[in-house]
């Protein structure tokens, strides 16, 4: 695959998880398109193919841990905070038993 449909794929990716990752939030939304389209921007006139690689790396790894690890938290007062975990993040938490549980 050519590396200008690599680097362009992880910029669409990125800002794709940006708008799921962020949902609702505009100033985190902006800041966070700011900040991709700043790196991509800087980079641009990259030729290195290795240092190109690298980069396309770094991108798909801070993709995955946007998607994998950032949680929205909400303030909602001096000691509460709302947290809005995504579906995908949502894991079932029932131990699975063969035998009925035995009433008490």
């Amino acid at each position: 695959m050519d590396a200008r449909l690599k680097v362009l794929g992880v910029f669409k990716a990125l800002h794709r998880t940006r708008m799921a990752v962020f949902k609702e939030d505009n100033k985190a939304l902006t800041a966070a398109r700011l900040k991709i389209n700043e790196e991509f921007r800087k980079n641009k006139n990259e030729t290195s193919e290795e240092n190109i690689k690298r980069m396309i790396k770094m991108g798909s790894d801070v993709e995955t841990v946007l998607r994998e690890s950032v949680l929205q938290v909400e303030h909602k007062g001096e000691n509460t905070l709302l947290l809005r975990p995504r579906e995908s993040l949502l894991l079932e938490n029932v131990p699975f038993c063969d035998q009925p549980r035995k009433k008490p």
